[in-house]
């Protein structure tokens, strides 16, 4: 069956990577819980050992001769608690550190290699469902490390140990205690699989259930706009039954497990006195390890040994939730883990370079001058070819699934310091032709060439260094407005974050916000309208100083006389840099250099706006109002 394969699986790479994190303190602990639990064992054998000091003496009448033993047993076993104790405190301690330390370096783990995975694993997961695995399912986890793994392990051993002291005193009476072990493990097995079947879509289903709460949440607005509240609730039960459902299975299974384990043990308990009582009556010869006659110094502390024996086993069987729970997160954390990063084969890379004799050379401070720095493998040699901004596709094809071409033989031509303008209708590919020149996705066919030289050879990060995005819809993160700006190059100053916030028009309503530059932004900018919001993203940009410059739709969501400001600080920030811009707004792209109509993933017109004005094609139409973009 999947799930127990996946079970195993997974609880085998939970262990190695505990191991991994800690190759020192795990061993010390799990030898401290050994320790402990052998300890919890072996009052069984001080306990024969009295019994039988006590028969003795009261066989001869001598209590003088045995009291030294009683109290030197007594006394030995005081230090066996003693040192168990300490044991306990410091495996509980050591315990505390794997907990936390391996959930943190999980999450670490976690959130490194998704910084790493391809814009298209965020566009097919619910962002809901990925924060479940940072909450939901790092909890289960840290419940399994911290409780049940411990008390699993020393369950097992004292189970071990008494197993092994019965054999010692009497196979018969261990034999009796088998046939309810038999019992014990078949209805575990039993109950506890179909306990994991449900434990495993339970974590599923609350992954789906916290993304329709994050979704629902982004959009209240909406909701609330369209009047949508009951088909919401609706929607939201319909998802949370499916959890109930799952969660009330689940439990229902390892709910039963408890009792009827318990109830075994203590049937279990009146079958070894029954039987114990029937060999003694009988004096039936006693077949043992240790070679004792049966005795009530060997069937009473057998009676205790039995009890101790179920419990263990039925401690076991608590920690089923726990367990179940633990390895259908730790499955699912392995699987974010486990996804393939986003492939990055380039190796030409960017570089501050400075000009000596004629010759472009690498610097090692910032130069304002940048350069790509392209090995070549054939012959060891390094090459410096200027960052310019020149930028060109080639009959470029793309499909995002593989099946449906949305991009059709396009090709560009954006030289250093032009304007390049996208226009049409929603759905026309303007949006993922900006997203293949950054490499958000790779293209079927054709080539893209920046400055010469072919992207796939280019590191994406440099690659992406050397373009500046405004987008339609704002990032803003939590900190000061001056954080924020300063997020598009993280060793800019006050003074050029000052600088870029002037040249995008947006130092004007920052120094009339309550606290200037040093204002705290939450949720995105909650406290900031849409069109403010906006000339941050810009700043953002203008202070990455980037040659090449990508607006989509960066208008779009600021009022007319607000356009204007902002207008002015953009055509200021494009001038000299090679420029992409997508616009519905027909008004902001009149200027450009070069504007591309698209249909339907093809380039249907290209030429300035006066030479499409004159065609009266397409652009025509969408200029004089006879067709909408939309």
């Amino acid at each position: 069956m999947k799930t127990k394969a996946a079970k195993k699986g997974t609880m085998k790479r939970v262990l190695k990577t505990l191991f991994k994190f800690y190759p020192v303190m795990l061993p010390i602990t799990v030898v401290c819980i050994i320790f402990s639990a052998i300890v919890n064992a072996i009052p069984a054998i001080f306990q024969q050992n009295v019994i039988a000091l006590v028969e003795q003496s009261w066989a001869t009448g001598d209590w003088a001769s045995v009291r030294s033993d009683i109290i030197k047993d007594v006394i030995l076993l005081a230090v066996f608690y003693g040192l168990s104790l300490l044991s306990g405190i410091a495996f509980n301690q050591m315990m505390a550190i794997i907990t936390q330390g391996s959930l943190k370096k999980m999450r670490t783990l976690m959130f490194n290699g998704m910084q790493d995975l391809p814009i298209k694993y965020f566009d097919t997961h619910n962002h809901g469902d990925i924060m479940s695995y940072y909450t939901n399912d790092i909890d289960a986890l840290r419940q399994m490390i911290s409780q049940s793994f411990p008390q699993l392990l020393m369950s097992g051993v004292v189970v071990l140990t008494v197993f092994f002291i019965m054999l010692y005193y009497s196979i018969w009476l261990t034999l009796a205690v088998l046939v309810g072990v038999v019992a014990m493990v078949l209805i575990t097995e039993k109950v506890g699989g179909g306990s994991a079947r449900h434990f495993f879509r339970q974590q599923a289903a609350i992954g789906k259930e916290e993304g329709f709460v994050e979704e629902m949440m982004n959009g209240q607005k909406v909701i609330k706009v369209f009047c949508h509240e009951e088909e919401s609730k609706k929607d939201f039960d319909r998802i949370n039954d499916a959890l109930f459902d799952e969660s009330r299975k689940a439990n229902r299974y390892a709910n039963m497990l408890g009792p009827i384990l318990n109830n075994i043990g203590n049937v279990l308990y009146v079958v070894i006195a029954f039987v114990g009582g029937v060999l003694l009556l009988f004096q039936v010869q006693n077949l043992s390890i240790s070679g004792l006659a049966l005795s009530i110094s060997v069937v009473v502390p057998f009676l205790n040994m039995t009890k101790q024996f179920a419990g263990n086993i039925g401690q076991v069987s608590h920690q089923v939730n726990s367990v179940v729970m633990g390895l259908a997160g730790a499955n699912r954390l392995f699987e974010l883990i486990d996804e393939k990063p986003e492939v990055d084969d380039g190796y030409v890379t960017l570089v501050n370079a400075e000009e000596k004799d004629g010759k472009i050379v690498e610097a090692d401070h910032r130069t304002g001058m940048w350069a790509w720095k392209h090995p070549h493998q054939a012959d060891g040699s390094v090459t410096y070819t200027r960052l310019q901004g020149d930028v060109r596709l080639f009959d470029v094809d793309f499909s995002y699934d593989g099946k449906k071409t949305v991009l059709h033989h396009i090709t560009v031509y954006a030289e250093p310091g032009q304007k390049v303008a996208f226009v049409g209708a929603t759905g026309a590919g303007k949006t993922t032709i900006t997203n293949l020149i950054n490499r958000f996705y790779d293209i079927a066919d054709g080539k893209i060439r920046y400055d010469g030289i072919n992207i796939n050879k280019i590191k994406k990060a440099d690659l992406r260094r050397s373009l500046g995005i405004v987008l339609q819809d704002t990032n803003l993160f939590t900190g000061t407005v001056m954080e924020n700006i300063r997020y598009g190059r993280l060793d800019a100053s006050d003074e050029e974050c000052i600088a870029a916030a002037k040249l995008a028009g947006a130092d004007d309503f920052i120094t009339r916000l309550p606290d200037g530059y040093d204002t705290f932004i939450t949720g995105n900018g909650a406290n900031l309208s849409q069109g403010q919001r906006q000339l941050l993203s810009i700043a953002r940009a203008a202070v990455a100083d980037p040659p090449v410059m990508i607006l989509d739709e960066a208008t779009s969501s600021i009022d007319t006389r607000t356009e204007a400001i902002v207008q002015r600080g953009m055509d200021a920030l494009m001038k000299g840099r090679t420029v992409f811009v997508i616009a519905h707004r027909l008004s902001t792209v009149k200027n450009s250099d070069v504007i591309m109509v698209l249909e339907q993933g093809s380039i249907i017109e290209r030429g300035s706006h006066e030479k499409l004005l004159e065609e009266k094609g397409k652009y025509y139409q969408l200029y004089t109002g006879a067709f909408e973009l939309e």
